[in-house]
């Protein structure tokens, strides 16, 4: 029995392209690390066949999923709807024209792959052309890439108040089970503190809101809808009739993971939960902590409160909003970090 797994293959996909990436930028300055770049890019070719060819895609739900591998038998899907199957958004990367017109030899060995690939019958990931004629490279074609945002942006699946998911709000009322060697497991949405033992019983992953997830999904996002503009749009949230483009989508969810610390009109924030009545109080009122994950309905924090390792990831992201000045005046709902002034 082997267990292929969705989000191993994502993570190794978006570490080649970084790897790539960084490769490419050194390349402007020492010509000898375009040979670093197209080692990279072959790696993530080979890791989107991967993906992409091992019953990973499961075209009745429109997810990534695990799959059990049995000599003998079918693959066996576990069609649990979790961030493994949204990992697969991560691996994407932009090459503008004018690094390839800088390194010929790199855009030379990336055209010579793929034609030896296509005249072989081999995999090609997803790769696109652009108006000014940047490439867009992901493991995600982009009919795949809109039926994942479906789920992503829906409600009642991944999509909360305070941002995205860990495991999908259909499976409260959808456990999902399934039978190994006689053996039954069984998991459902759990959206606060861990039930289970599971992370040495001090962490979940069945529903709540994680930071480094959401930072990697909205930035993801907002690079796809650098290369697709207005070109792309999709309905958000599902449901709303509201329609926006991939960078609308990203400062969308952008909002929603700052509203965790956003004070509301009565000075309370989402992640203090029951206990704003402390951070009501005078001396308190400034304290803001960086729990290590969120409540999946109520955004209120759990687990450790000084997670600065990765929950303070939250300050690119307000320092990245675009907003108007004035919008952050006294009363805008912007009140995250700035001092009070005692009258």
């Amino acid at each position: 029995m082997q267990l292929e797994q969705a989000d191993g293959t994502s993570w190794m996909g978006m570490y080649a392209l970084n790897m790539m990436d960084m490769a490419l930028e050194i390349a402007r300055y020492d010509i000898s690390f375009e040979d670093s770049a197209t080692k990279f890019f072959e790696h993530f070719v080979l890791i989107a066949e991967s993906l992409n060819s091992h019953s990973l895609w499961n075209n009745e739900d429109k997810f990534f999923y695990d799959t059990l591998c049995v000599v003998g038998a079918d693959p066996l899907p576990l069609r649990i709807q979790s961030i493994v199957g949204l990992t697969s958004l991560f691996a994407v990367s932009t090459i503008p024209k004018e690094l390839f017109d800088a390194l010929p030899d790199f855009e030379k060995r990336v055209a010579w792959f793929e034609n030896y690939r296509q005249k072989n019958n081999r995999f090609w990931p997803n790769e696109e052309r652009g108006d000014g004629e940047e490439v867009l490279i992901s493991l995600v074609k982009k009919d795949r890439l809109v039926f994942l945002l479906q789920r992503l942006l829906h409600e009642d699946e991944f999509l909360s108040e305070g941002g995205i998911r860990a495991l999908s709000k259909y499976h409260k009322a959808n456990p999902y089970s399934v039978t190994i060697d006689g053996a039954s497991y069984t998991i459902q949405y759990d959206p606060g503190d861990s039930t289970s033992n599971l992370f040495g019983g001090n962490s979940n992953w069945r529903g709540p809101v994680w930071m480094p997830i959401n930072y990697l999904i909205i930035r993801s996002i907002r690079k796809y809808g650098e290369f697709y503009g207005d070109h792309l749009k999709v309905e958000c949230p599902v449901g709303s009739g509201n329609q926006m483009n991939l960078t609308e989508v990203s400062q969308f969810l952008t909002n929603r993971v700052i509203s965790l610390f956003e004070k509301d009109d009565k000075g309370n924030r989402k992640s203090y939960g029951d206990y704003n009545w402390f951070y009501q109080k005078p001396g308190n009122r400034d304290l803001v902590l960086f729990f290590e994950y969120f409540h999946g309905d109520s955004g209120a924090g759990l687990g450790a409160n000084h997670q600065t390792g990765w929950t303070s990831l939250v300050a690119d992201l307000i320092g990245g909003k675009e907003v108007k000045d004035e919008e952050w005046k006294e009363g805008s709902g912007h009140e995250i970090f700035v001092e009070e002034e005692e009258e």
